[in-house]
């Protein structure tokens, strides 16, 4: 019975303690609000108006797109009524390059190569885990939902898909890898085409030509060649491993490549207020771009059950991958609340659904990261250009469910080492898939050919692509972003270790500066002694 006694008040006292803490809470949280003037509410929308014009553009653009679809716009009515959002995209567009070659490249030269090097392979083991997953996620949705069921009937093709051998298309990601003129690739990127040419056949036999075909000594065919060409857009990869590289060299060069990295850094310190301008712009440019797709598509009403039940999943993938799967990596990796981190990248993630480009949303993001979420510049220099070229989450997700409901659409039974294709194949076209509007229709053709899919029946997707294709840049945005914050906390050390290094030399400099002013001679005091003794 003592015992018990004693053990009684224990439970007890947590309870009580329990009760005062929840309600001196209460009691604090009601204190501010009670304690909230004009001046705070006035600053929370001050601190806070980049992302609430954001918001309230997307609220208007649908509003206003809806509004106008009954009259029925014109092609060239609807593209001066979006002319406000081209603008914007070309603003973003505009600055990409610069921030991409200057982020990478002070990036790189402010860390050491065992650093970068650290710093690489966390990074890239994130990026291979989050596609892996994504496209995980992909092929269950399809499997359980089987939106492709009941055949193709219900759908209308409208267009010929460009053919792209699965091989010209890896050798083209190579190539690209390594430009031979850089200027070029500020504005073109190799992609291969395909043309015929007439091959001639001279038949011999016992070392004399007979006439074979009307009156010829040759027998004419046609095949079909790949011919190297380009297309205008930034080789994005190509000057991702230039400026890496060129970076790296900078710092180790030290002293003699302090003025190319100051350089570099100005630079992109520019290019940052820059983008501190057009933000302002970003709304405007969002509600247009938004109003003007949806006045552009096609009737909702008409949309078959199979291309309805195809859209519900691939969003499902995507929430699934972006509001439990990505934040649950956060949590378990660095133990801090994912939702404050995504809060900070609202502006960000909204922009990437109005442009539909990660590539052009690439300067709101480091603009969201390193002043909303306080993360390491070293750290999204190097990680945000390396993941909008390569970090294809959404992309892949997308490709690889894709892929399945077209089968399924064509009442096609897929065996494991298929679907296992797929995967793997629509792991590696996200890489390749360029940051641009739409790319995932064209890396789609080399996940369709790699199981034998008609490559053709890619436009049974096209009406709901435009759609799909925001979300999935969205879902590749905060991928990036959510990366440089867990590439950042297990980089933690090697940071601070730098930052050390870099307090240490500059106390050294000053020490060297104030003994190298103590062995100069003072003139200025010896002046006039010099002149009395004259």
């Amino acid at each position: 019975m003592t015992q018990s006694n004693k053990e009684n008040p224990l439970p007890r006292n947590r309870v009580q303690q329990i009760r005062q803490g929840i309600q001196s809470r209460s009691m604090k949280a009601r204190k501010k609000v009670e304690n909230i003037s004009k001046e705070d509410v006035k600053g929370f929308f001050y601190k806070n108006a980049f992302v609430i014009l954001t918001v309230v553009a997307v609220i208007l653009g649908i509003a206003l797109g809806f509004a106008l679809r009954p009259y029925k716009m014109s092609y060239r009515d609807v593209q001066y009524f979006s002319f406000p959002g081209e603008l914007l995209m070309r603003m973003l567009q505009m600055l990409v390059l610069p921030l991409l070659v200057s982020s990478l490249i002070t990036g790189m030269a402010a860390l050491d190569s065992r650093a970068s090097g650290k710093m690489g392979i966390r990074a890239v083991v994130y990026y291979t885990t989050t596609t892996i997953i994504a496209v995980f996620i992909g092929i269950v949705m399809v499997l359980i939902i089987h939106p492709g069921k009941g055949g193709k009937d219900e759908f209308t093709k409208q267009e010929k898909i460009e053919q792209v051998s699965p091989a010209d298309a890896f050798l083209d990601l190579i190539r690209n890898m390594f430009p031979p003129n850089i200027v070029q690739a500020c504005t073109h990127q190799f992609k291969t085409t395909y043309g015929k040419r007439v091959v001639h056949v001279k038949i011999t036999v016992n070392d004399s030509i007979f006439n074979l075909t009307n009156g010829s000594h040759e027998i004419t065919r046609e095949e079909v060649i790949p011919v190297l060409g380009t297309v205008n857009s930034i080789n994005a990869l190509g000057l991702v491993v230039f400026s890496m590289c060129f970076g790296l060299i900078i710092g180790s060069m030290k002293e003699q490549g302090q003025p190319l990295k100051d350089f570099f850094d100005c630079l992109n310190e520019a290019i940052m207020r820059l983008v501190a301008i057009i933000m302002w712009y970003a709304p405007v440019g969002i509600m247009f771009l938004i109003a003007g797709k949806i006045v552009e598509m096609d009737d909702i009403t008409q949309m078959g059950s199979q291309l309805a039940m195809y859209t519900v999943t691939v969003i499902t993938g995507l929430l699934i991958h972006a509001i439990v799967v990505l934040p649950t990596l956060y949590f378990i990796v660095t133990r801090k609340n994912p939702f404050v981190f995504i809060g900070g990248l609202l502006q960000a993630l909204i922009t990437a659904l109005g442009t539909s480009s990660s590539s052009a949303t690439l300067p709101i993001t480091f603009k969201c990261l390193e002043e909303n979420n306080k993360v390491d510049k070293r750290v999204t220099r190097f990680v945000l250009p390396v993941g909008a070229t390569i970090n294809m989450d959404g992309t892949a997700l997308y490709e690889a469910l894709a892929a399945i409901f077209i089968a399924q659409v064509n009442n096609m039974d897929l065996n494991f080492g298929q679907i296992l294709t797929i995967s793997i194949t629509a792991t590696a076209a996200s890489i390749g898939a360029a940051g641009i509007p739409q790319a995932g229709l064209v890396t789609m053709v080399i996940v369709l050919t790699s199981v034998g899919l008609p490559t053709d029946d890619i436009t049974l997707i096209i009406a709901v692509d435009w759609f799909l294709d925001r979300l999935r840049t969205t879902t590749n945005v905060l991928g990036d972003s959510i990366g440089a914050g867990i590439v950042e906390h297990l980089s933690r050390h090697e940071l601070e270790v730098k930052d050390a290094e870099v307090g240490n030399s500059v106390v050294e400099e000053r020490q060297r500066m104030e003994e190298t002013n103590k062995l100069i001679p003072d003139y200025d005091n010896k002046a006039p002694d010099s002149e009395t003794n004259m």
